[in-house]
């Protein structure tokens, strides 16, 4: 999006606020479906744990995806947009019995990454179509905290234990009808998501009757300049063949089937802070905006990067600046980093702040969550309205003392 366009927005809604560019989102998706293009039954879940706003689910529905979906809220608020259940898939890690059960009534795919849940629901429910969730121990990508296919990760179920799970299914004759992996974010090695992929292929010759393989996501997208990406052309050639073979195979053509959520909408997203103070201490020159880890945690958690642009003074001379924000605690966006000369009231903008932003956002410090805004057919759309003191009380019971 052009400076200006993120400009008039912020003085419209102020700050800060979040921008989403449908147009980027759209891109990404077709860039996927394009990269699969041979695969006769492809099926794209888009994440919603990624970005959760029912605008930006209507927009996805309007593109023709599926959603995936961690918690029976999710699967509420797809539903609420739109979604038919069966174009959603259920896939919680660690919730009750009664959860699952709940989703299974609403009609949506259930998938399962846990021996004694798998049991337990088997049993009462045979009939109900299940898909499992295998652990590959493989990590595509290089950060522990967002690989989530590692041999100590409390995600899915071993394929060490396939011969558990299969007595599991002989026992309950429940009805298995996909077979689910992931890896975890931050895809950098094709290969060895490959590999990965394989080991699902032999666990799904174990199954007669699927209808579809989901394959995960984590696909990389650069937050740098120079930063490297999943190159999802490549995947999508080499991926697809080997698919189409393991069809020709199996005797069935089944559904390939992905859950992206930062690829989509990672890239599409911007949020804008105002600079409040520019302050000089002996070493350091401090930006402090009026944010922190209460709306833009990934930095301190994850330790992630995000490009940032003074676009008040995009070609101004370049200066070292440490971004920080107005939270009584140490919430440090940037250290030491090149940005246009900043000025106090200037409006800085976070890139790649689409994916596992204001999804994670909070009220520490009784501080309100942001705006945010869905630039959507060349208009800038309100689609969540800035919090107000009465939605810091809002749930609070208060009590005479």
């Amino acid at each position: 999006m052009e400076h200006n366009t993120l400009l008039q927005i912020a003085k419209d809604f102020g700050s800060p606020v979040y921008v989403y560019d449908a147009e980027k989102i759209t891109f990404q998706y077709k860039r996927l479906t394009s990269a699969f293009g041979k695969v006769k039954q492809l099926k794209l879940n888009y994440a919603v744990k990624a970005l959760s706003n029912i605008s930006v689910l209507k927009l996805f529905n309007q593109l023709g995806s599926g959603l995936d979906t961690v918690s029976i809220q999710e699967v509420q608020l797809g539903l609420k947009a739109g979604f038919k259940p069966e174009q959603i898939i259920y896939t919680p890690n660690g919730v009750s019995l009664a959860e699952i059960e709940k989703a299974a009534k609403l009609g949506v795919q259930i998938n399962i990454d846990n021996l004694s849940v798998l049991e337990q629901f088997g049993t009462k429910h045979p009939k109900t179509p299940v898909c499992i969730r295998i652990n590959p121990h493989v990590m595509a990508g290089g950060n522990t905290n967002i690989s989530v296919g590692h041999i100590d990760s409390k995600f899915g179920i071993s394929i060490h234990q396939i011969p558990h799970l299969l007595r599991i299914v002989e026992n309950t004759q429940m009805n298995i009808n996909g077979i689910h992996m992931h890896t975890g974010s931050d895809i950098l090695d094709i290969d060895v998501f490959l590999y990965a992929s394989e080991i699902l292929f032999d666990t799904a010759k174990n199954f007669k009757n699927l209808d579809f393989i989901d394959f995960g996501s984590g696909f990389k997208v650069p937050y740098k300049s120079g930063d490297i990406e999943t190159n999802v052309e490549e995947l999508g050639e080499k991926l697809s063949k080997r698919f189409n073979q393991f069809c020709k195979t199996y005797g069935k053509q089944l559904t390939l089937a992905f859950e992206p959520g930062k690829f989509l909408v990672s890239e599409a997203g911007y949020f804008l802070t105002s600079v409040n103070v520019v302050k000089q201490t002996t070493s350091t020159v401090f930006a402090q905006v009026d944010s922190g880890f209460n709306h833009l945690i990934r930095p301190m958690l994850y330790g992630s990067q995000h490009e940032i642009v003074n676009i008040s003074n995009p070609d101004g001379r370049e200066r070292f600046y440490s971004v920080v924000g107005y939270i009584c605690e140490t919430d440090t966006f940037a250290n030491n980093r090149r940005i246009s000369e900043i000025n106090e009231d200037d409006i800085l903008a976070f890139k790649n702040a689409g994916a596992y932003c204001y999804s994670m956002a909070s009220n520490y410090n009784s501080r309100y969550r942001p705006a945010e805004v869905l630039w959507y057919n060349k208009k800038a759309h309100l689609i969540r309205k800035r919090e107000t003191f009465d939605d810091i009380l809002n749930n609070q019971v208060e009590i005479d003392l």
